[in-house]
C-alpha cells in the first residue's frame, strides 16, 4: 500500500489540484408544492428580492468552480489539507490580512452607566419595549452573544434578532404585535442584493437558538434562498400530512472539491432538536444521500437516469445493483472509476462563546452534507514530472488498519471486532454490566467502542460484510438510518447538544472484503472540548465504556 505523504524521495512536495467543472442532475419534483417561490425581502427602494434562482428548471451546470489544492500531511496520521483558492487568492493580495482579530474592549460598568443616564433615568414607569431594545443595544457585544446563545426567553431573542439585522414586518405600525416577513436587502458592487446584517455573530447565535420564535427563524435563516443562491436539486415530502419535508441544496463552489450537497429540513418542517425528529425525517434526509450518490455514479457509468422526481426504494436498489455490475466489469477491464469514495457528515447543534469563538461548525436546524471523492488526479510535484494522485477519503484510514491487521494476524479486523464486542468483559474486572451494545437488529450494531475518542462516542456498523452504501441493500440502509436516529436520541437524552457524525467507508471500487462501513458519533463535551491531549491522539475519558452503554440503553428504553 502506497504511503500517503506530501514528501517525495527527491526531497520535494507532492499534492493534487482539483479544477472542477460538472453537471448536477435536477431531481426536485416538478411544480408546486416543490417550487417554493417566495419573497425574501426588499431593498430600501422597495425592489423585491425573491428566491427564483434557488429553484432551477433544468440540470445545473457548474463551470470552473474554484480550484482546490489537496496536500497530504507529511505524516499520514495527520490527514490532508485543502486550500480553497477563492479564499486564499484574496489573502495572497494582502498577506497581513491572515490574522485573528483581538478582542474588543469591554466595560459592563460603562454600559450600565449609559443605560442609567439615557434610558432608566428618563422612564417614569419603568422601561418600555423600545427602551428595552435601547438597553440591549447599549450592552457589550460579548454580553449580547451570551444572551443570544443561552436565553430561553423569546422576548430577549426578538430584541436581539432586530438588533442583528434589518427585518421587515407584517405590521410595522404596531411593532409589539408585528411578525417578521423578510429581510431588508442592499445592492452591493457585484450587482446582487445581500441582506443587511449589522451584527453577524449575534445574528448567527440568535437564529440558532431553539427558543427564537419560528417566524423569525424562517425569515432570517430557513426560507429557501435567504442564505444564498444554492440551488434546490432534490426534495422529499412524506409522512403523515406531509410533516416531513427535506430540501437538497447544491453547494456548487464548495470547499469540498467538486461541490457537495446539503440535505436540510425545510422551512416548513423546523427541527432544532433530535427530539423533534421522527423516522420519516431521518429516512428522508438519508434517502437524498443515497439517491444523489447512486444517480451521480450511474451517470459516470453511462447508465440512463431519471429527472425531476424521487426514486422509489425498488428503483434505488435496481440502480445500485446496475452500478455494482458496471464497476465489477470495469475492474475486469482495468478501467478506473472517476469517483471512487463517498463523503458524509452531520454536525448537529450550535454554540458561540462570548469571546467570539464559534464552538461548532453548523447551524442547529437538522441537516446532513455529502459528496463524492475523485478516484484519481494528476499530481503536481516541486521536483520532476507529476504522476497519479489519489485524493483523500477518511475511510482510507480504516482500509490501512484493516490491511495491516490482515498482514499481522491473518484475520479480518471487523470480524474480530464484532467477536470482541460480543464477548466483552468489564474494563475494571468487576462483576456487573459488561455489554457494549446499545441497539441492534438483524442488519446493524450500534455500540460503545471500548476506546472512546470522545467521552460520549458511539459507533455503528453493519453485521454483514457491507463496506459502503453501494453494497448496502434496502433492508441494510433502512437499519442504518433507524440506528442512526437511535444513536442521536440516546446522546441527546444524556444531555449532548453538539454531535459530529462521520462515515468511514470502503472505496467504491475497493476489493478489501474485510473493511466494513463504520459511522462514528462524536459529541462535544462542555468540560472537555478538545486540547493538547486530543491533538496528540490521547483521549481522556471519565467513565467505563460498559457503564456508558448501559446509560444509552436506559435512555432508549424510556423513549420506547
Amino acid at each position: 500500500m502506497t504511503m500517503r505523504s506530501c514528501i517525495t524521495p527527491e526531497g520535494g512536495f507532492r499534492f493534487g489540484i482539483h479544477q472542477p467543472s460538472y453537471t448536477v442532475a435536477n431531481m426536485r419534483s416538478q411544480g408546486r408544492p416543490h417550487d417554493h417561490l417566495e419573497e425574501l425581502g426588499r431593498t430600501s427602494a422597495g425592489e423585491v428580492v425573491d428566491n427564483r434562482r434557488n429553484f432551477p428548471d433544468k440540470d445545473v451546470l457548474v463551470d470552473r468552480a474554484a480550484v482546490i489544492y489537496e496536500i497530504p500531511n507529511a505524516f499520514p496520521f495527520r490527514g490532508t489539507t485543502y486550500i480553497d483558492s477563492s479564499w486564499a487568492d484574496a489573502k495572497a493580495r494582502d498577506p497581513l490580512s491572515v490574522a485573528l482579530h483581538g478582542p474588543s474592549r469591554v466595560s459592563m460598568h460603562q454600559a450600565l452607566e449609559a443605560v442609567r443616564k439615557e434610558i432608566l433615568g428618563a422612564a417614569e414607569n419603568g422601561p418600555s419595549t423600545g427602551d428595552k431594545a435601547k438597553l440591549f443595544a447599549a450592552l457589550p457585544e460579548s454580553v449580547l452573544l451570551a444572551v443570544a446563545t443561552t436565553s430561553t426567553d423569546p422576548e430577549d431573542l426578538r430584541i436581539l434578532a432586530a438588533l442583528s439585522c434589518e427585518l421587515l414586518y407584517d405590521n410595522p405600525e404596531n411593532p409589539s404585535e408585528a411578525m417578521p416577513i423578510g429581510l431588508r436587502y442592499a445592492k452591493h458592487n457585484d450587482g446582487r442584493a445581500h441582506p443587511v446584517i449589522h451584527r453577524h455573530d449575534v445574528f448567527e447565535a440568535v437564529v440558532n437558538n431553539p427558543w427564537l420564535p419560528t417566524a423569525y427563524k424562517v425569515a432570517m435563516v430557513l426560507r429557501p434562498g435567504v442564505q444564498g443562491g444554492s440551488e434546490v436539486v432534490g426534495d422529499v415530502h412524506s409522512g403523515a400530512e406531509g410533516r416531513t419535508h427535506v430540501f437538497e441544496y447544491l453547494r456548487r463552489n464548495s470547499y469540498i472539491p467538486w461541490g457537495h450537497f446539503a440535505a436540510n429540513m425545510a422551512h416548513d418542517a423546523v427541527r432544532y432538536t433530535v427530539g423533534e425528529l421522527d423516522r420519516e425525517d431521518i429516512f428522508g434526509l438519508r434517502h437524498l444521500y443515497y439517491q444523489r450518490t447512486y444517480i451521480r455514479l450511474a451517470e459516470f457509468c453511462g447508465l440512463t437516469t431519471p429527472r425531476r422526481r424521487n426514486l422509489s426504494s425498488d428503483e434505488l436498489d435496481n440502480l445500485r445493483i446496475a452500478i455494482l455490475e458496471h464497476i465489477h466489469g470495469a475492474a475486469e477491464r482495468d478501467e478506473k472509476l472517476a469517483f471512487s469514495a463517498t463523503l458524509w457528515g452531520w454536525n448537529f447543534g450550535f454554540d458561540f462563546a462570548p469571546s467570539g469563538y464559534r464552538l461548532h461548525a453548523s447551524h442547529q436546524q437538522v441537516h446532513q452534507q455529502y459528496a463524492l471523492i475523485p478516484g484519481e488526479l494528476s499530481a503536481r510535484q516541486s521536483l520532476g514530472p507529476g504522476s497519479a494522485f489519489q485524493p483523500f477519503a477518511c475511510g482510507d484510514l480504516i482500509a490501512e488498519a484493516v490491511a495491516r491487521y490482515r498482514e499481522t494476524t491473518g484475520q479480518g479486523l471487523f470480524d474480530d471486532y464484532v467477536r470482541a464486542i460480543r464477548t466483552n468483559q468489564r474494563t475494571d474486572g468487576r462483576e456487573g454490566e459488561s455489554s457494549l451494545v446499545v441497539y441492534e437488529d438483524d442488519h446493524v450494531l450500534l455500540f460503545v467502542p471500548k476506546a472512546q475518542t470522545s467521552g460520549f462516542e458511539l459507533q455503528l456498523m453493519p453485521l454483514s460484510p457491507v463496506g459502503n452504501i453501494l453494497e448496502a441493500n434496502t433492508d441494510c440502509r433502512k437499519s442504518l438510518d433507524q440506528a442512526m436516529l437511535r444513536a442521536q436520541q440516546a446522546l441527546e437524552g444524556l444531555g449532548a447538544r453538539m454531535v459530529t457524525s462521520i462515515e468511514y467507508s470502503k472505496r467504491l471500487d475497493g476489493n478489501a472484503p474485510d473493511q466494513r462501513l463504520l459511522y462514528a458519533f462524536l459529541p462535544k463535551l462542555p468540560y472537555a472540548p478538545g486540547g493538547f491531549s486530543e491533538a496528540q491522539g490521547r483521549c481522556i475519558i471519565g467513565h467505563y465504556p460498559e457503564d456508558f452503554a448501559l446509560a444509552c440503553r436506559t435512555i432508549l428504553a424510556r423513549a420506547a
